[in-house]
């Protein structure tokens, strides 16, 4: 009886376990979030497909937008200026950048308290907070991410950043009074609970273009995340490159080993 016992309660214990998962509510059923958010949409850019290349003009404007706009608030913290040759710029040019900045961090030689210098080709852009504590006190208490790797570390991608800066708009009138934006917050669909701290960052005619670019809200934006993307992945097009060369190599090798097969094995298939 011992055997028929263990049986039906291991029988039983099973049929329980797989009442519980199909009886589980799911985490991702319909809410009232849910029916206001938007997916992302779609942004073609050079970089994208199979044979891909950076639009050069684009990510200078891009950089421009983020060095005029986006730097009030966010970091950039693992782009070195030298980094931004790959763009386009000259030695010089490069050289010209990095001295446009004068708050880089530093020590006084003389007396060993901090100081700031110009910058250097070999440094990074800075951040434009001291510290978390002093970027959540300018931002109603949210911490403005660094933008170096925000096309990869988000969902979609660029595809995401993109809607998001295009995305502000005004509360839709049958939205419920719990989802309505509280103080210091703005409605966006795209963000994952409708409403954030940031407020719309960019606005028709903002940045002025050298090359008489347009400069409407949708083009800057996609402009900048052109650059975003390339901060993200600096070697995206050497690499798929650098693959379709491989692929190359390989489809060349194996046809002539198959050639080499069918010269060494002819006279022997007769």
């Amino acid at each position: 009886m011992v055997r028929p016992l263990g049986f039906l309660v291991g029988l039983g214990f099973i049929l329980a376990l797989l009442c519980a998962i199909f009886t589980t509510p799911l985490s991702n059923e319909p809410n009232a979030v849910h029916e206001f958010h938007k997916h992302p949409r779609h942004l073609a850019l050079a970089s994208d497909g199979m044979f891909p290349h950076w639009d050069k003009a684009q990510l200078q404007r891009g950089m421009q937008v983020y060095k005029e706009v986006c730097s009030a608030c966010h970091s950039l913290n693992l782009v070195a200026f030298r980094d931004i040759a790959e763009l386009g710029y000259t030695e010089g040019q490069v050289k010209s950048f990095a001295k446009s900045y004068d708050n880089i961090p530093s020590i006084n030689p003389d007396t060993g308290e901090p100081a700031t210098r110009t910058g250097l080709p070999s440094d990074h852009f800075p951040a434009p907070y001291a510290n978390e504590t002093a970027a959540r006190a300018a931002n109603n208490n949210a911490l403005p991410p660094d933008l170096s790797l925000i096309t990869k570390a988000r969902e979609d991608g660029k595809n995401y950043v993109y809607s998001l800066i295009t995305g502000f708009q005004n509360p839709p009138a049958n939205l419920p009074k719990e989802l309505q934006p509280a103080t210091g917050l703005h409605y966006n669909p795209y963000f994952a609970n409708l409403n954030l701290a940031m407020a719309p960052p960019l606005a028709d005619g903002q940045v002025t273009f050298a090359d008489g670019s347009p400069n409407d809200l949708k083009s800057m934006a996609k402009d900048v995340t052109a650059f975003l993307v390339w901060t993200a992945e600096p070697k995206l097009v050497k690499r798929v490159w650098t693959g379709w060369a491989v692929f190359l190599y390989l489809l060349i090798f194996t046809i002539l080993a198959y050639l080499s097969y069918r010269n060494i094995w002819a006279g022997k298939e007769h």
